[in-house]
């Protein structure tokens, strides 16, 4: 139905979870791609990959040059990088380091790459950017997810304003809003829970959709699906969608 042969991509944060399956599912269409993480899984072949610390300025600039002379064009970008290591106990629980650290990692990275990289496609007149936000910008947990959902919120709303910038020189700017993705992290805290409650591994799945106020199709996303919807958006398919945001969340968010 569609492929991306011929492309190349730049995707941050692309060794784990909905990440490594975008990465996969993008070799899969015939892209070419960069990917960029702290550490190298083993697997992972040297040279699509560059360790960075995309947190800090430093880290964001050493992935943009190293992008320019592999890729040489960038097609893609895909920032899939995001999370959040706040603690729980709501707002009086954060202090400025918090903050700093949600914004760093959510939000920054994502400016900082796009300032290095976008001005490249805006020259050739053509380009796709995709933002990862997260369905938490509309849906906040109060009890551990604020400085999260704000970041991806802030997030949200430069890319709107980037692809208003942008779409009318032939770069477009997209938006993706996962809600619960079944990964490897995700599950573990599902175990956890379940194993603080005494119960299941099913039963602690039930505990986080709970959470969430429930999924009406009755399961997180997995990986894949996540992928498979920034790989159409990314492709010449979708060549006319920019400025939209996709939610794929099983239903979670309870409004249209």
């Amino acid at each position: 139905m569609f492929t991306l042969q011929g492309k190349r991509a730049l995707i941050t944060s692309g060794t784990r979870g909905a990440g490594a399956a975008t990465v996969d599912l993008f070799r899969h269409l015939g892209a070419q791609v960069l990917t960029a993480a702290r550490s190298r899984p083993d697997l992972m072949p040297e040279d699509m990959f560059v360790p960075v610390d995309l947190t800090t300025p430093e880290g964001c600039a050493a992935l943009a040059a190293a992008a320019r002379d592999r890729l040489g064009r960038i097609d893609i970008i895909v920032h899939m990088l995001g999370g959040s290591s706040a603690p729980a106990g709501g707002y009086t629980a954060l202090g400025d380091a918090e903050w700093l650290r949600e914004l760093d990692l959510n939000l920054m990275p994502a400016i900082r790459l796009d300032r290095e990289l976008v001005p490249a496609m805006v020259a050739r007149g053509q380009g796709v950017v995709v933002h990862v936000t997260s369905i938490q910008r509309t849906l906040p947990l109060p009890e551990a997810t604020t400085a999260y959902a704000a970041a991806k919120a802030a997030l949200s709303t430069y890319s709107k304003s980037l692809s208003k910038e942008v779409s009318p020189k032939g770069v477009r700017v997209l938006r993706v809003s996962p809600g619960w993705i079944e990964t490897e992290a995700s599950l573990q805290l599902a175990d956890r829970l379940a194993r603080e409650a005494g119960t299941d591994l099913d039963q602690g799945k039930r505990m986080i959709m709970a959470s969430l106020g429930g999924i009406p199709i009755g399961r997180p996303s997995k990986p894949e699906e996540v992928a498979s919807l920034i790989a159409f958006l990314a492709s010449d398919r979708a060549a006319s969608i920019t400025g939209a945001e996709y939610v794929i969340d099983g239903g979670t968010i309870p409004t249209a």
